[in-house]
């Protein structure tokens, strides 16, 4: 007899049979495929050769991008560094010519104008030897050099501060990533772990420079940002690097915007806690 057998007086005989444990059987190895399946998928995976034309030698280029929607995110640092499984998408957002070297973000890839162009093919086209990129991949090394050659590219042409500033903080993220996958791996050496962190923080501090430069000389949005975020932005960076002065203001106009949403006020608040923390052991 089974401990259901009494449900055929009830007209449910049919179920008189069943395991009560089946469907989570069912669901517990619906799961384990699933992850499985997840775990199989690799950065290369995720990536394409997309096509552009280079508005400086007018060239047509190809640049690996990341596939839309195909990483999850995980979580966002407090300096605004999104976190994803299998793949960190900063790594692909500089687009490349190879052929003359021009360099850019995404987003400032074809706001470019003709004194611009002018001042690439005078001073970086001549001169530029750029590597050839053959894996599936960009490694973080990779990574770095088209941030570096982006970065040029800005002071040559004499980009805005935002976007030098933009470009200073999403090479910090990269060189973090760098440092971070390093140590996962442990081949990273106890001096090439400590060259990235410098250079972490030479990308912040030349990226809080640009911001507060740009807060002064342009209007928003910046970089895709609104004001709130910048502000947010620039009380973190300023934290980092002491100026609690600014930090504090920076925290005052984000907590007291009336536009400002209930997640950054949350970041806000945990960032001005971390502050008088450290203001109390000076």
């Amino acid at each position: 007899m089974g401990i259901l057998s009494g449900l055929g007086g009830l007209g449910l005989g049919n179920l008189e049979n069943m395991d009560i444990f089946e469907e989570e059987e069912k669901e517990k190895e619906a799961a384990k495929a699933k992850a499985a399946a997840a775990a199989q998928i690799q950065e290369k995976d995720i990536v394409f050769d997309r096509s552009y034309q280079c508005p400086v030698c007018e060239g047509n280029l190809h640049s690996k991008a990341v596939k839309s929607g195909k990483a999850k995110l995980l979580g966002t640092d407090p300096d605004l560094r999104a976190r994803y499984d299998i793949i960190d998408p900063a790594k692909y957002d500089v687009i490349l010519c190879e052929k003359c070297g021009y360099a850019a973000l995404s987003r400032f890839f074809d706001k470019i104008t003709h004194p611009q162009i002018k001042l690439i093919r005078e001073k970086i086209s001549p001169t530029v030897r750029i590597p050839k990129y053959n894996d599936d991949i960009y490694t973080y090394k990779e990574a770095l050099e088209r941030y570096q050659l982006a970065l040029a590219n800005a002071v040559v042409k004499k980009a805005r501060s935002s976007e030098k500033a933009y470009i200073c903080l999403k090479s910090a993220w990269i060189a973090r990533g760098y440092k971070e996958s390093i140590q996962a791996d442990g081949t990273g050496s106890t001096k090439q772990l400590a060259d990235l962190e410098k250079m972490e923080d030479e990308f912040l501090l030349n990226a809080y420079k640009g911001f507060v430069e740009a807060v002064q000389n342009e209007s928003f949005p910046m970089c895709g940002m609104d004001e709130i975020t910048v502000n947010y932005l620039l009380a973190v960076l300023a934290a980092r690097f002491k100026k609690y002065d600014v930090a504090s203001r920076m925290i005052a106009s984000v907590l007291g915007s009336s536009s400002a949403s209930p997640r950054i006020k949350d970041r806000a608040r945990d960032l001005k806690e971390q502050v008088l923390q450290e203001m109390k052991k000076k």
